[in-house]
């Protein structure tokens, strides 16, 4: 993990890995267009993770900066798990001086609870407060 580099900035990104691994290996996004993908990294706090120039995994923070924060599209490639690379990839973000007056920070995850929870979070608190309108195939089902 020591020659893992964190960068921040959509700049930074390699937008076509992201892409790729959203739509061919992702769980919750396959079939996502290179358009969706793009578009929603503009309005977001991105944070990759590279090894010898090589972007091999993500995480973006959508939040207004001041009082809310939503966790999406954390992924770390195959062959770099367990070694650390998503949890330098959550401090990074949550070492940001803003991300700690955050009133709320939340993400959904099938699969990852036991790494979130290293960085606080919990199921929640109320449930029947949260309200959603959930369209799991607007990726793909939009047209512009």
């Amino acid at each position: 993990m020591d020659n893992v580099a964190i960068k921040s900035g959509k700049e930074e990104m390699d937008i076509k890995a992201i892409h790729k691994f959203l739509n061919e290996e992702s769980y919750w996004a396959k079939g996502i267009s290179f358009e969706f993908v793009n578009r929603s990294l503009d309005n977001s706090f991105c944070v990759g993770a590279f090894s010898d120039g090589r972007q091999i995994g993500f995480a973006r923070l959508i939040t207004d900066y001041y009082t809310f924060g939503w966790l999406a599209d954390v992924y770390v490639l195959p062959e770099h798990r367990g070694k650390g690379v998503s949890k330098k990839l959550l401090s990074f973000i949550f070492d940001q001086p803003w991300t700690r007056r955050l009133r709320r920070t939340m993400l959904n995850t099938s699969d990852g609870h036991g790494l979130y929870r290293q960085f606080g979070f919990k199921e929640l608190a109320h449930p029947a407060y949260v309200m959603e309108i959930h369209q799991p195939n607007a990726h793909i089902d939009h047209k512009e």
